[in-house]
């Protein structure tokens, strides 16, 4: 796996802090950030997804929240100068 570091919550502490990494392999994003609380994890699953989608978080998931000026981190599709292939 190569980790290539995206960039951390601004003004961090030293510790604690969100941060964002890109797996270089296989173009997932490995995200630190704080867990979501009760309500925040409750009110999803009142939410939902998709219908027939459980809305149980798995003991290999969690919820987080990702603060808003964090997502300037998250790498964005190239546009392929308005060409949608047709």
């Amino acid at each position: 796996m190569a980790l290539r570091f995206l960039g951390i919550y601004p003004n961090t502490p030293d510790d604690g802090s969100p941060t964002i990494w890109l797996d270089e392999d296989t173009g997932d994003l490995i995200i630190q950030s704080w867990k979501a609380d009760e309500t925040t994890v409750l009110q999803a699953q009142r939410v939902g997804s998709i219908p027939g989608h459980s809305t149980d978080v798995p003991g290999h998931e969690t919820v987080i929240r990702l603060p808003a000026s964090m997502l300037q981190f998250i790498p964005r599709p190239e546009v392929n100068g308005g060409n949608s292939g047709t």
